[in-house]
């Protein structure tokens, strides 16, 4: 592209004093979305890309391939009630999953559609619930990608509106008094109740009477808290009990509470502590026979499960019943306690990010086998009736299995396949391994490869990555990275210190003072795929979005000698100013805040935007950000998109900077064909700049 040049952004002498430090941010303008001169220089961004993208050999051929391995389709794990269920599926005709409704002796019927709801395909199911009968469905929606969840209410048999829409529902869970006429729910403040800025925060837990106005809702807990908590509830089968958890934005510590519900009614929960002020997470809720289940990491960083006596719910009366496997993180339970001899308990542990599910006796723990599984993939926590049963099902999926569901018989041991995904496409064959790296401190980095079976010599390569979060990459079906393999790339997923894949301890090996620990994970892996052979500097990309879009950006800005190419997606660039945009306040528990002198030297040694040097070859990178998200303001990618342009000079040239913007969704859900356009958009480029020869 000799003719092109970048477009226009001027550089203004803007320093801020921080701690001692001087702080440049010369692209500051940028940040301002609505100005004159970001939206000239955005349309003028899109119109560069466009050239460049039409340009691109075999995007097209991208699109057909992974629009025809997303024919797989999708089926979700059913939710029953009585002899009936519900469950999401979609055809490969479809842009977004439908949650139906499944009965004997009766047609399956939709009970909600986006599509029909928004032929435009912008509008997502972001969660639903049923209520204890199966008589009302509470669901959330978000409408033209704007990622806000409506509440709704739905009476399942006659599919008629009974409630809502109740706005500011984001992230809300449900949970339903018995008899269905009442739940708990959680909701923001309206805008004119909080400080200007702070409209995303300041949530309540509140008590909703079906058909009532929200404005009779009872406040249940909140009040006077930290503005960024974020709260779940549970209400026990028998409606007994309720048990509330609170979680200061991200972190992976949270207060837990219970309330006996008999003793006071719904609108009055008298509160006894669970845990409060530990540095530790657990996961409550009372089960069918009374215990009070928790999992947790308090004293066991991979995790274990415990039971106690709700009436006696402090830490002292807890008693392992699945104690913490020391290679293997523990995920999640079921419990089978009818139809059976006696009680059983099936517990999910990932093994180095790989999925394993074993049998135990529910009164003492006892390990009495293993669940047969279908390979080395993932699977999701079982599933069981809500009012018990000696069945159970989960989902399965691994690098070339679309999401399937399994149903296992506690009576005879046996798994079997319940429900495949609708579609049925042509998978290429595929090589999948694990391998290990290693960092540059010595600590061992698990990353999966996968590769055509006679893969040879230096490939065009993508090294995909996350770390952070306590999110675990794990084995699963993507029809993006078969379409790439398919094309004679290889297609690596590396296990990085941030994550979850070997525990808390891993986790907080990631975070804050420790967080350049990711950065040089990723290096190790990207080191050790190019020493082996199967790839070579100019031959491998970097990919992630989100917290790995910050991985991306200081990967590049780090060691652009290890890379030719990287898409940074919905990406986290400016670390000093992150915490006032979108939901960054969130985020300070995971990186720490420029407010404090001693996180801010972290903050400036790795912060991608701050760390740009002139004249520096630094690789093809094209970023990818989305109007409509309200979790990473797409001003990351402006801004450092700007500087690198500077930085490389004025023309578009052997390695350019390019700027995807993409209008109406949000910061991850979209429909099917934005998400094919997307994906195609990215690898297309991403081929280009690694040497792949377009796909057959």
């Amino acid at each position: 592209m000799p003719e092109r040049r970048y477009p226009a952004a001027e550089r203004q002498d803007v320093v801020d004093t921080l701690h001692g430090h001087e702080v440049p941010d010369p692209y500051r303008w940028l940040e301002d979305a609505g100005s004159a001169r970001t939206k000239e220089w955005s349309a003028a961004q899109d119109a560069l890309f466009a050239a460049a993208a039409a340009e691109l050999p075999g995007r097209d051929r991208f699109a057909e391939q992974i629009t025809a391995l997303m024919g797989a389709g999708q089926v979700g794990v059913p939710l029953w009630r009585g002899d009936r269920h519900l469950v999401v599926r979609r055809t490969a005709e479809q842009e977004h999953g439908v949650l139906y409704l499944a009965e004997p002796g009766v047609p399956e019927r939709a009970l909600v559609d986006p599509v029909a709801l928004d032929p435009s395909g912008a509008t997502t199911l972001d969660a639903w619930r049923p209520d204890r009968e199966g008589r009302l469905l509470a669901y959330q929606v978000s409408e033209g990608g704007d990622e806000e969840s409506l509440l709704r209410v739905m009476d399942i048999d006659t599919g008629t509106i009974v409630d809502g829409p109740i706005d500011r529902c984001r992230y809300s869970p449900i949970a339903w008094l018995p008899g269905g006429e009442a739940f708990y729910y959680v909701r923001r403040l309206p805008p004119g109740a909080v400080p200007e800025g702070e409209e995303q925060y300041h949530r309540r837990v509140y008590l909703h009477r079906v058909g009532t106005p929200t404005d009779e809702d009872v406040l249940i807990f909140g009040e006077g808290r930290d503005k960024t908590e974020y709260y779940g509830v549970s209400v026990s089968r028998d409606g007994r009990w309720l048990v509330l958890d609170a979680t200061k934005g991200t972190a992976s510590r949270n207060d837990v509470w219970i309330a006996d519900l008999s003793r006071t009614g719904p609108e009055a929960p008298a509160f006894r502590t669970v845990q409060e002020g530990v540095d530790a997470e657990v996961s409550a809720y009372v089960g069918r026979d009374g215990r009070l289940y928790l999992e947790t990491d308090r004293d066991a960083p991979r995790g274990r499960l415990c039971v106690a006596d709700p009436e006696h719910p402090e830490y002292a009366a807890w008693r392992t019943l699945v104690p913490e496997d020391p290679d293997a993180v523990f995920e999640g339970h079921a419990l089978l306690d009818r139809g059976l001899d006696a009680p059983l308990l099936l517990a999910v542990r990932r093994r180095h990010a790989i999925s394993e599910m074993t049998v135990h006796d529910a009164a003492t723990g006892e390990r009495r086998g293993a669940v047969d599984l279908p390979g080395l993939g993932t699977i999701g926590t079982p599933i069981e009736r809500p009012e018990g049963g000696h069945e159970v099902w989960f989902g399965y999926t691994d690098t070339t299995t679309p999401h399937q569901v399994y149903r296992y018989d506690g009576r005879t041991g046996a798994t079997e396949l319940w429900a495949s995904a609708p579609g049925r496409p042509e998978v290429p064959d595929v090589r999948t391994e694990q391998v290990v790296a290693t960092s540059r401190d010595g600590t061992p980095v698990r990353m999966l490869v996968v590769s055509p079976p006679d893969a040879d010599g230096p490939r065009p390569t993508i090294l995909y990555g996350y770390g952070g979060f306590s999110i675990s990459m794990t084995p699963g079906y993507s029809a993006a990275v078969l379409s790439w393999v398919r094309a004679g790339g290889v297609y690596a997923v590396a296990n990085l210190r941030g994550g979850l894949e070997e525990g808390e301890e891993w986790h907080r090996a990631g975070m804050l003072g420790a967080k350049q620990n990711v950065f040089d994970d990723f290096a190790g892996a990207a080191e050790h795929l190019i020493a082996t052979g199967v790839t070579a500097p100019d031959r491998l990309a970097a990919m992630g979005g989100s917290n790995g879009g910050l991985l991306v950006g200081a990967a590049v800005t780090q060691r652009p000698d290890l890379f030719a190419a990287a898409v940074c997606s919905a990406p986290l660039l400016d670390m000093v100013r992150y915490e006032r945009f979108g939901l960054g306040r969130l985020w300070s528990v995971e990186y720490g805040s420029a407010d404090d002198p001693e996180a801010l030297e972290w903050l400036l040694a790795y912060s991608p935007y701050h760390n740009v040097r002139a004249g520096e070859r630094y690789p093809a990178t094209l970023f990818t950000v989305f109007d409509n998200d309200t979790r990473v303001d797409p001003l990351h990618a402006r801004k450092l998109c700007a500087a690198l342009q500077h930085a490389t000079g004025a023309s578009p040239e052997e390695r350019p900077i390019l700027l995807r913007r993409e209008a109406e969704v949000g910061h991850s859900s979209r429909s099917v064909s934005r998400g094919v356009r997307l994906s195609a958009d990215q690898l297309a480029f991403l081929a280009k700049y690694t040497g792949m020869t377009a796909p057959a």
